[in-house]
């Protein structure tokens, strides 16, 4: 696994044009990486490559840098996307070699408290103006707002630290999230044990994001998202993800719960009261797996998973069915360099719904889409993106349902100006290449508003 969306934090151009093995735009994975850095090379070589690594005030600088007195241009080339020696720090399970050294000297070679407490914030505030508009799939109602002023967009706390020798804890928790105010979003959360049983497998227990294994989404550069993901429902699930390296190849093997983050269910078939609640109400997991390796420059990937999920019944397809259904994904990713500036990535997945609708159950339903990209960095000041989105609704097109909104064609621009290494403005325009359509039928679904926006605002770690 690709474990790269957790390192949410602020960053500086990679000078050395390295790439970075699995963030969104540059893919030799996390674990190569390691290989080829830690295992050819002492642990105590990397602290000496770090030392002469410009430094900042860590007081200013997000949590990985407050803990190792190190600015955060040594692990990113674009906030929050991630450069060479990013990945191999995420590949030594989110640590350096003197972690230990940072935690609490308190006589006891059992405990490893840090010597604070570990918390970073990430906070986003943007204006858009926008086409795009709020349609009541059954009654057609509009609500539109050409000037919308979205702050704050997010509200991250963030947090990690080394437990023990191979144990490393990770969550993040959202506030105010879109507009959500009241709301406390808990995404990215898990334990990762570096080494089972010293089988060089580890394993990571928690809720994480299925995509992770591809292009992680939190480190992309565009604020415009990777909508095939969203769409397939491959991102966060409670489960665990086992990884390990055989020869050139990294191969990543899940197991989740497939119902998301959010359910759970009380335990009272055995009497009144009881503490524990279910995660999951049935016996179904949605197994998943991807293997990647180098084709020359090119760092290629092959991803499956299958499951099953629940149906879509009601009006437009806006109810949740008591059907479980079958669900199938087969996904291709790349990604490249071209230069020392430039990274591009790439991703398609095809999609199996089998009896999905309750409308007509009988029939199964196929869809596919991606997204590629490209991540300009010309220097410390400046970053350029654009990610171009498509996707067809295939079987689910004129089935006046919802779905019919996967069908998408649009791209996207952002600049980056970068006033300090953690605090960016932003600036990004999405052009819609769909026309307006016409309902298929009683309900209003479709694309019955053009997406096209200009953004501006700001992004900043601290």
């Amino acid at each position: 696994m690709k474990r790269t969306a957790i390192l949410d934090f602020p960053a500086r151009h990679d000078a050395d044009g390295g790439r970075v093995a699995s963030s969104p735009c540059d893919r030799p994975t996390c674990r190569r990486l390691f290989c080829a850095t830690l295992r050819s090379v002492p642990l105590l070589l990397l602290s000496a490559w770090l030392a002469l690594l410009p430094a900042q005030d860590a007081s200013a600088m997000p949590e990985f840098a407050r803990r190792y007195n190190l600015s955060c241009a040594a692990c990113h080339s674009a906030f929050p996307r991630l450069n060479k020696f990013g990945e191999v720090f995420i590949a030594n399970n989110m640590r350096l070699p003197n972690w230990m050294e940072t935690a609490d000297q308190l006589g006891d070679d059992r405990l490893a408290l840090p010597d604070h407490v570990p918390l970073a914030i990430r906070a986003q505030a943007y204006v858009q103006a926008r086409q795009g508009k709020a349609i009541d799939p059954v009654s057609g109602a509009r609500q539109s707002a050409p000037t919308d002023f979205q702050s704050p967009y997010l509200l991250k706390l963030l947090s990690s630290a080394p437990l023990s020798k191979d144990i490393t804890y990770y969550f993040y928790a959202i506030m105010a999230e879109k507009g959500g105010n009241g709301e406390v979003v808990v995404e990215d959360a898990w334990f990762r044990h570096a080494d089972i049983l010293g089988s060089g497998i580890g394993m990571m227990l928690g809720q994480f994001s299925l995509s992770d294994s591809m292009f992680p989404r939190e480190i992309r550069l565009p604020f415009q998202d990777y909508m095939v993901y969203r769409m397939a429902g491959i991102t966060y699930d409670r489960g665990v993800l086992f990884d390990r390296d055989v020869g050139p190849f990294g191969i990543d093997l899940g197991f989740t719960n497939g119902n998301g983050i959010t359910d759970n269910f009380k335990i009272n078939g055995a009497g009144y009261s009881r503490p524990d609640r279910m995660f999951d109400n049935d016996s179904s997991k949605t197994t998943f797996a991807h293997i990647d390796t180098d084709i020359g420059p090119v760092a290629v990937g092959v991803f499956g998973a299958v499951g099953k999920q629940h149906g879509a019944a009601g009006p437009a397809g806006m109810d949740t069915s008591q059907r479980n259904t079958d669900k199938r994904i087969v996904g291709l990713d790349a990604s490249g360099d071209t230069g020392a500036d430039i990274h591009w990535y790439a991703q398609y997945l095809w999609n199996s719904w089998d009896g999905f609708l309750d409308a007509d159950p009988t029939r199964n339903y196929r869809w596919s889409g991606g997204f590629a990209g490209v991540d300009w960095i010309p220097n410390d000041r400046w970053a350029f993106s654009a990610l171009y989105n498509r996707a067809s609704a295939g079987d689910l097109a004129r089935t006046n349902t919802i779905y019919e909104g996967i069908d998408i064609n649009s791209l996207s621009l952002t600049a980056s100006y970068y006033f300090m290494r953690n605090v960016k403005g932003i600036i990004e325009l999405n052009v819609d290449f769909k026309n307006k359509t016409q309902p298929t039928g009683p309900y209003f679904t479709g694309h019955l508003s053009r997406e096209n926006y200009i953004l501006f605002g700001f992004d900043t770690a601290f």
